[in-house]
């Protein structure tokens, strides 16, 4: 059996990582397959995480190539011979499957990288495989078990291992938790970064929309869909951002983002609290009291650090989102997809019909604990001309930005807004489905808003409650990243929340066998 990889290794930063490589204590292949042997033994066996679908055949002979690059320039960027999990909607032109999780699309490669994939390989980030993910990004079914797929099974938590990984990204956020990877990326549409990152006591990035290209990836809904970093730390978030960021002419909705993509670490301030304004959505909080105890923590923290939180603040129009919101999904998923499996060909799937006809043709492996009823209900929609979904964006667009976030940051002069990302992890439960849902203020989730607007959000890990993490999230306008990125780290490096997992059967339990 191969040697298991130290723990510095394993939870090393980028930085770490990149210092040790330039003393020539250590290189890309060896750290590649240091992570690939941990995979082996932790998450393929031992507690058996299921957060990595595939791993890159030809990863160790990439990191080799990385290597002798090292030993012929300086120029090289912050991520350069890192290892990168990506989550299983992205496309890469290589041996590895796109699949979404869904048996469907495991016929054949995609023929090209996706935006995103481009811009890391071009930094030269190693792409050492794809993560599981909720089958079709959690879209298929109200019922649905986050972290479940097809293609993928069940991921765990790690650090609990029968409470749920949340949201689509679970796979990304598990994998980065349980240190089998340096970061990974995730895709949000709502709640898909900031709930897996919140629940695996990591840190999330779900950027602007249109800060982070979408091409090459299979959607859900082109108003809301990005793509961004999953991390342990703010410094390792912001460097993967600072890479995948940049206007691409495979997605028009970036052609502004060249002007606002830079590199993030240059707002890695310790005192980044100081002098800004902060303001608490208590209407985002008071559904769990494990969160809201993490809130009030964070807001003495913030306060002591020179931060003038203002609270309450009440974001208007936050209970007449959901509407709009699903009306919009609907119809741009069926649109959308339709759109995606047509840069496919190699596939049998051609539209959302076939789709929906593939899962009932092998009901026993798409469907054995929930159903498709969202597949359908999109099915049954129109083309995005009809006045039912043009409305439906348009006012969901007016209520979360203009008349929702963007009133509350101008009325109270803040630089961001606060509240709990969502409780600790809920109990993976196949036959009921998840427990929370984002924008339900009876169960907590505070990544609507931001989510529908299209504007930016980070989760930073808080506190722990009965072994599980709970995080605080931060929204705020359109492209200011970097003054998120700012208060995050000024409060992650003062509140110093990360642990690492223990690997426990369950709540109170013990550490599951072959944990390391």
């Amino acid at each position: 059996m191969a040697a298991q990889p130290t723990r510095p290794l394993a939870w090393a930063s980028i930085d770490q990582l990149q210092r040790q490589m330039d003393a020539g204590t250590l290189d890309s292949r060896t750290l590649a397959r240091q992570f690939l042997d941990r995979i082996a033994q932790i998450d393929q066996a031992g507690p058996t995480l299921r957060t990595v679908i595939e791993t890159n055949p030809d990863a160790l002979k990439l990191a080799a190539a990385l290597d002798a690059g090292r030993a012929r320039t300086t120029a090289r960027g912050p991520l350069y011979g890192i290892p990168v999990l990506l989550k299983d909607n992205i496309d890469t032109g290589d041996r590895m499957l796109t699949t979404a999780g869904s048996l469907a699309l495991a016929d054949a490669p995609a023929p090209r990288d996706a935006g995103l994939v481009v811009r890391l390989r071009k930094a030269g980030a190693l792409v050492l495989g794809k993560t599981n993910l909720s089958e079709w990004a959690n879209f298929r079914s109200n019922h649905a078990s986050s972290g479940w797929s097809g293609r993928g099974g069940q991921t765990k938590n790690p650090y609990v291992l029968d409470r749920n990984p949340c949201g689509s990204s679970a796979g990304s956020g598990a994998a980065v938790a349980a240190g089998l990877v340096t970061v990974a990326i995730g895709t949000e549409t709502d709640g898909s970064i900031i709930c897996p990152a919140a629940s695996n006591g990591i840190v999330g990035i779900k950027p602007t929309l249109g800060l982070v290209s979408r091409s090459g990836i299979v959607p859900i809904a082109h108003s809301q869909d990005t793509a961004g970093p999953m991390a342990r730390s703010v410094a390792d978030a912001a460097a993967l951002l600072s890479v995948i960021a940049g206007s691409d002419p495979r997605d028009p909705a970036t052609a502004e983002a060249d002007r606002h993509a830079t590199d993030y670490t240059r707002f890695l301030d310790p005192d980044g609290l100081k002098g800004k304004r902060i303001g608490v959505v208590r209407q985002l909080a008071g559904a769990e009291p494990n969160a809201d105890r993490a809130l009030e923590q964070a807001i003495a923290l913030m306060k002591a650090q020179g931060a003038t939180v203002v609270d309450p603040v009440t974001v208007p129009h936050l209970a007449d989102l959901g509407g709009p919101e699903m009306t919009v999904l609907l119809y741009e998923f069926k649109h959308d997809i339709n759109a995606y499996l047509a840069t496919r060909p190699r596939l049998e799937v051609r539209t959302l019909a076939d789709l929906i006809a593939f899962d009932k043709q092998h009901a026993a492996q798409e469907m054995p604990w929930f159903g498709q009823e969202l597949f359908e209900q999109a099915q049954a929609e129109g083309p995005l001309t009809d006045r039912k979904y043009t409305d439906a964006l348009a006012k969901a667009k007016r209520l979360a930005g203009p008349e929702g976030i963007d009133a509350a940051l101008a009325k109270n002069h803040l630089d961001a807004l606060l509240a709990p990302s969502w409780g600790p992890a809920f109990v993976t439960d196949p036959v009921l489905g998840d427990h929370i849902v984002s924008g339900d203020p009876t169960v907590g989730g505070a990544s609507q808003p931001a989510a529908v607007a299209g504007y930016p959000s980070i989760t930073v890990p808080a506190a722990f409650a009965h072994g599980l993490p709970v995080g605080i999230v931060l929204f705020g306008a359109r492209w200011s990243e970097p003054t998120l990125i700012s208060i995050a780290y000024g409060f992650e490096q003062h509140a110093r929340a990360w642990q690492p997992p223990r690997f426990l059967d369950t709540v109170g339990g013990r550490p599951a066998a072959g944990a390391p």
